[in-house]
């Protein structure tokens, strides 16, 4: 009932946003908690988690401790929805029924990059992992979704955490059946596109994306709790969801952290990665992150923290 004062937009189209495609994991934490561990860590999404989308994504720490974070939710088995909606329907919230019954036909990935590659980063990781899973199930139980709102207390909550002083680029997107992959991102790189028909790899044109700082290095302007003098270096506006898609059969959406981006000062992205993609048109996602992170380690042993997921539209 609260939802159109306390909640902010969901992630739904907005004017003026782009497309981009779709992301899947399992309803454990292993994925989540990947960060915390030395070495690379592979994973993909259950068959059947979003219908006409396949998914896989590696991440990998350059130290024992990485700052680099990947959280899949995949909604239908995470969360008993069946049930949500059985109580939200007897409780006459038809609104948030009907927006949980929605979350059957899409997930949501996180991508997380903490400044750094110390144990107080993956300690940042770690903070957020727990912090956003906690958020994410209460925005269910409340509004029937994850909406903007959850990312404006996490910003707030990071901004205010004295005990540990570092910031981390944030995206987090959904994607559903038909394609359509609805994001927001704070300081992070924006995903990528591979369109097999054209052989081209193309980001949203920087003027169409509603981009925001770091999550932790202002706080937001209208935050209730907000006290005393005025920042002097000003507020982080309103989170804006932007949006991609619908996706065509074949075409692939990569989120990265920097790590995958700049590798190899230039050397990796984006010419071979396009030609990774380009000479494997009919490869699972599983099997493009396999060759991508090949092609990366022919190019040059990483010098930072790599974290990608390839999201490929089958149907």
């Amino acid at each position: 009932p609260h939802r159109d004062r306390a909640a902010g937009p969901a992630l739904r189209p907005q004017p003026g946003g782009h497309t981009i495609r779709q992301v899947a994991e399992g309803g454990t934490d292993h994925v989540g908690r990947c960060s915390l561990l030395p070495e690379r860590r592979l994973c993909t999404h259950r068959p059947g988690s979003v219908v006409g989308v396949d998914v896989a994504g590696v991440s990998r720490s350059l130290n024992p401790t990485g700052g680099d974070h990947l959280i899949y939710l995949d909604f239908k088995t995470r969360y008993d929805l069946g049930r949500r909606i059985d109580e939200a329907t007897a409780a006459g919230r038809r609104e948030v029924a009907e927006r949980l019954e929605s979350n059957r036909k899409r997930a949501g990935i996180l991508i997380a990059d903490v400044s750094g590659h110390r144990g107080t980063d993956a300690l940042v990781a770690a903070m957020l992992h727990q912090a956003f899973l906690l958020g994410a199930r209460y925005e269910l139980d409340v509004f029937g979704e994850i909406t903007t709102h959850l990312f404006e207390q996490l910003n707030m909550r990071f901004y205010r955490t004295s005990s540990v002083n570092r910031y981390f680029t944030m995206i987090y997107g959904e994607v559903a059946e038909d394609g359509i992959f609805r994001f927001i991102t704070a300081g992070h790189p924006a995903p990528v596109i591979f369109s097999p028909a054209k052989g081209t790899l193309t980001a949203p044109p920087r003027e169409s994306l509603a981009a925001f700082p770091p999550v932790g290095v202002l706080p937001t302007g209208d935050d209730l709790d907000e006290r005393g003098p005025v920042n002097p270096v000003g507020y982080k506006k309103q989170y804006r969801v932007n949006q991609i898609g619908p996706l065509q059969a074949g075409e692939v959406i990569l989120l990265a952290t920097d790590g995958f981006l700049e590798h190899g000062d230039g050397a990796f992205y984006p010419d071979a990665v396009r030609d990774c993609l380009a000479g494997s048109p009919d490869a699972s996602a599983a099997e493009l992150v396999e060759q991508l992170e090949a092609r990366l380690m022919q190019v040059a042993a990483p010098a930072d923290d790599v974290t990608f997921v390839a999201i490929k539209k089958t149907t």
